[in-house]
């Protein structure tokens, strides 16, 4: 039976009709706040927005978009859709001048290929763990051979990202596979960086009923091999355990040793755990030396490439990335990032720092960011700012990252209560405030790993000392952030802060010895290219 013209008008009125409510609902969902009062109460929290947006938006208009693959670093061979911040990082970071050496991406290829060759579940892999399943030695011929990383129980994202960078050059140098533990949130944080394979140790390893027993009085532990004179004998052991973790011994330290890694070439199961940015120290290594200067002619673009190279938010990570930077910052003609550590109750080594208020640090914040041009001052007298009121129409926003919310709302407060000197336009946002961190939780993870990514999307940076949180941040983002000087830490306490003359992270602590060395040594005075942090004295990094 025919449809009636009146009844075919009625019909195309109705989907006219629900056409518009969507498209309207649609673009509710999208809008920004205007009013910046209350998009400073908004973004609190990365849950305010997590509903309020799709996942995938549209970029920054003045983002670079022809570089998808960072010079050649990235490989082309993944589904866009599995990993959306692979590709999509460039749409809101700005085109990095540091360019990957071709012998790099050369590299990288070659061991993309390895480890489809030896990776979970190949033929070489399942014989590879057949032999220490059950004891045997194995062939020294074996193509295949592995590096194990293991995450250090207590550690933030932040030193879990830089000891597994490093694990990851580390295996790149020794023509290993890295494979990494399962036991921790690293599905729910990071996508696999390897295209047709995995990096997730499968979980009928049969050592993984061990990891927790690996100590640095564990038999197999390198360290003690070697304080047993054990690690010579005639044929290598089905694996070893290397403790790098912060207080490891000076055996375990034999790690970067010519001679050790000598030993260690023909073990088929290397086992990592570390909490360390170590890359520092095997470019100290002779054996090492030649590889890592091709591979990077910029030494301090180490974890800047390698970084880029690995660490992609997964999907779910990547929607609390983008829904909060086109919320709240991509429409600011400038971006300002404050990373605030506060080691009060934390047990490091600044102990002093557990009777410093929150206002020293505030201070700090304050006098660094006009010193250097980063914020204006306000004016708090009324009649004053009438007198001195200056018309700009620049725009900033500043994006505070601290386990407590007390620097947020205070910054926010000042700028929202009174004008600037400059007449600039300047608003405070911060996506979370855990008040405390939270080893092995997923979700705290997720939020911390976002607010790293939000970070190295900033045009400048101010950070804490000591603190791998914004070392990340920083190597990620390729920027020189301002340290703050934040007694008792050896920095200049008399300027408020110091310019870092290297984007790469420290190495809290590297070996103090020489290997051969009967007496300590100087690590961060042996090359030019390799000396002591900003932030830290004991400490050494790149440049």
């Amino acid at each position: 039976m025919g449809i009636s013209n009146f009844m075919l008008t009625k019909i195309l009125a109705a989907c006219f009709v629900s056409l518009a409510v969507v498209f309207t609902v649609s673009l509710i969902g999208r809008s920004q706040p205007n009013n910046h009062t209350k998009g400073l109460a908004e973004s609190r929290d990365f849950q305010v927005i997590a509903d309020k947006v799709d996942p995938v938006l549209q970029p920054d208009s003045h983002a670079r978009t022809s570089d998808k693959q960072l010079g050649g670093l990235l490989s082309p061979g993944f589904d866009e859709a599995s990993c959306l911040s692979r590709y999509g990082s460039i749409l809101y970071r700005k085109l990095s001048p540091h360019k990957p050496s071709p012998y790099l991406i050369s590299k990288l290829r070659n061991y993309e290929s390895l480890h489809k060759q030896c990776g979970p579940h190949t033929e070489s892999y399942n014989a590879t763990v057949n032999h220490l399943r059950h004891h045997r030695d194995i062939s020294n011929n074996s193509t295949c051979k592995y590096v194990v990383h293991l995450f250090y129980g207590h550690s933030g994202v932040g030193n879990r990202l830089l000891s597994l960078v490093s694990s990851f050059l580390f295996a790149v140098l020794t023509n290993r596979l890295l494979l990494i533990d399962q036991g921790d949130d690293v599905a729910a944080l990071l996508c696999e960086p390897f295209p047709d394979t995995t990096w997730a140790l499968p979980l009928d390893f049969p050592l993984r009923n061990q990891f927790e027993r690996f100590d640095s009085n564990h038999p197999h532990c390198y360290g003690t091999m070697m304080k047993n004179k054990t690690a010579e004998d005639d044929s290598p052991p089905p694996f070893v355990f290397l403790n790098l973790v912060h207080d490891y011994n000076e055996h375990d330290k034999r790690f970067f040793c010519d001679r050790d890694q000598n030993i260690m070439k023909e073990v088929p199961w290397l086992l990592i755990r570390s909490n360390q940015y170590f890359i520092p120290s095997l470019f100290l290594m002779p054996l090492f030396e030649k590889e890592l200067s091709k591979l990077f002619p910029e030494k301090e673009t180490v974890f800047h490439h390698l970084g880029r190279y690995l660490v992609h938010p997964s999907n779910q990570v990547w929607g609390l990335i983008t829904r909060y930077y086109e919320t709240y910052l991509a429409e600011s003609d400038e971006r300002i990032g404050i990373q605030i550590r506060d080691f009060r109750s934390t047990g490091l080594p600044f102990q002093s720092s557990k009777e410093l208020p929150f206002t020293y640090m505030m201070d700090r914040i304050l006098d660094c960011s006009a010193q250097e041009d980063l914020l204006s001052r306000v004016i708090t007298n009324a009649q004053n700012s009438v007198l001195n009121a200056t018309r700009n129409t620049k725009t900033k926003s500043v994006l505070v990252t601290s386990l407590s919310s007390w620097y947020f709302e205070k910054l926010r407060n000042m700028y929202r209560d009174n004008p600037t000197i400059t007449g600039e336009s300047i608003t405070v946002f911060q996506p979370s405030h855990e008040e405390s961190q939270q080893s092995n939780n997923a979700q705290h993870d997720m939020k911390a790993l976002a607010e790293i990514y939000l970070l190295s999307l900033m045009d400048e940076l101010i950070t804490s000392p000591w603190s791998t949180f914004g070392y990340v941040a920083q190597g990620l983002g390729g920027l020189r952030p301002w340290i703050l000087s934040n007694p008792p830490t050896e920095m200049d306490s008399d300027s408020p802060c110091r310019r870092a003359t290297s984007m790469e992270p420290c190495f809290h602590y590297p070996p103090s010895y020489g290997c051969g060395a009967k007496t300590g040594i100087d690590t961060g005075a042996r090359v030019q290219y390799v000396r002591h942090c900003e932030d830290i004295s004991w400490g050494i990094k790149l440049f």
